[in-house]
């Protein structure tokens, strides 16, 4: 016995168009409420991924010669990023006292931790580390790092031991404990600015991180 067929169901061309440009009308608006407001963080995601692979390729463990300094902890090096011509460095975990600051006055011992920095590493080659705990850019795009000089110091340690600059309790990084305890005893032992700073010539994050500090920190 022959075997019988089911019937096919056949759509007519300008009936399939018009079921499909009807999906897509129903479709479409959810499509673009879900682009703007969940597509925005992932490309900003893929974008910080990529950057951090590049930075740690590039930067990482390399030597570079420092060609300015601009403050106590902030500095750059002889090496383009996108179009600029050099790579601005901001010191992981240290936080120096303002000098150039658009909207504050210099701050007390400003002058001194510039000296300071401009005096051990401009003109100097040294070699950048990146951390595994914190992010590599701050917002501002300035590249975040451990700064190692000629004599194998780190630049951002050594602020922080010689009174010149404060731990940076902000923000997390690898050695965000040692950083700590270096400025509790350079507090303790009045060294550099803790030995005349008074309470309000503080930064006001530290002030309000840090209220057990006394008018004058170390007596």
């Amino acid at each position: 016995m022959a075997r019988t067929q089911a019937p096919r169901l056949v759509m007519s061309r300008k009936r399939r168009n018009t079921l499909i440009a009807a999906v897509l009308l129903i479709v479409l608006p959810f499509a673009i409420v879900l682009d703007r407001q969940l597509m925005p963080p992932v490309r900003q995601a893929m974008r910080r991924a990529a950057w951090i692979r590049g930075d740690d390729k590039r930067y990482h463990e390399q030597t570079f010669t420092v060609v300015a300094v601009i403050d106590g902890d902030t500095l750059d090096i002889d090496a383009p990023d996108g179009d600029r011509p050099a790579t601005r460095i901001r010191l992981l975990g240290v936080d120096a006292p303002e000098t150039h600051h658009p909207t504050l006055e210099p701050m007390f011992f400003g002058k001194e931790a510039t000296d300071f920095v401009r005096d051990r590493a401009e003109g100097k080659q040294v070699t950048v580390l990146l951390d595994t705990v914190a992010g590599h850019r701050d917002r501002y795009g300035r590249l975040l790092a451990y700064v190692v000089l000629p004599d194998g110091e780190v630049l951002n340690e050594a602020i922080i031991r010689r009174g010149l600059g404060y731990a940076d309790l902000r923000f997390e990084h690898s050695h965000y404990e040692a950083y700590r305890e270096w400025m509790d005893a350079a507090i303790a032992q009045r060294t550099g600015l803790w030995q005349a700073v008074t309470r309000d010539q503080l930064p006001s994050w530290l002030q309000r991180r840090r209220p057990d500090l006394q008018t004058r920190p170390g007596q």
